[in-house]
């Protein structure tokens, strides 16, 4: 009788690990193409998967993520974030919680704070800042919308909320909530409303403030 339930649960534990490979390699995937689709410079999956520090900083957080949800494992996690600072350049507290399909170009300088939310397809360039603004152990970083791009060089800063479809233009400071399907650009940020007919990429032309 035990050997059966040892068999059964063998089995059990061979299908789990199964189902979590699949789902790890069904994410890689998604990331992948995420990228690819975004970045023009990304010529193939593998050179994507070699080659984007974005990308590797982004799976090492995940892992990192999922240490930190067993306190017992929060130290291992903390050190293997800053491997992965160290590695790629881009910051990611381990306690960050990241949405699907998060894209970081470039990486290099990017910080992302403990306690900021990230939803899905959003993209991030390089020098980014999702900070906080209290030294208490509260919610004290952004939480960000889906498919929203924040440009280059760019503080979002406090416990604010960034709507979906937003985007940020590079270097500037955002310390306030931004409403959805905006524009904020400067220091500090100003709010605008999207130019009707352009489509993110011609928006520059149009309002060089915006360049992202």
């Amino acid at each position: 009788m035990h050997d059966v339930k040892r068999t059964s649960d063998h089995r059990s534990s061979r299908r789990r690990g199964w189902s979590l490979l699949a789902h790890a390699r069904a994410t890689v995937l998604e990331d992948i193409d995420a990228v690819t689709a975004r970045d023009p410079a990304a010529r193939s999956r593998l050179e994507t998967f070699l080659a984007s520090p974005g990308l590797h900083a982004v799976w090492g957080h995940r892992l990192a993520h999922r240490l930190w949800q067993e306190p017992a494992y929060r130290l291992p996690a903390r050190l293997l974030s800053q491997l992965i600072r160290a590695r790629t350049g881009v910051e990611i507290h381990p306690g960050a919680t990241i949405g699907r399909r998060f894209f970081i170009d470039h990486g290099m300088g990017v910080v992302i704070g403990e306690t900021a939310i990230v939803g899905d397809d959003v993209m991030i360039y390089h020098q980014v800042t999702l900070g906080g603004r209290s030294l208490s152990r509260v919610k004290r970083h952004p939480t960000v919308g889906d498919r929203v791009t924040i440009g280059a060089g760019a503080r979002v800063l406090g416990d604010i909320t960034i709507g979906d479809d937003v985007q940020i233009g590079a270097n500037s400071v955002v310390t306030k909530d931004v409403p959805a399907g905006s524009v904020a650009v400067g220091i500090p940020a100003q709010i605008r409303q999207p130019i009707p007919g352009l489509s993110p990429e011609e928006l520059p032309d149009a309002s060089p403030a915006i360049w992202i």
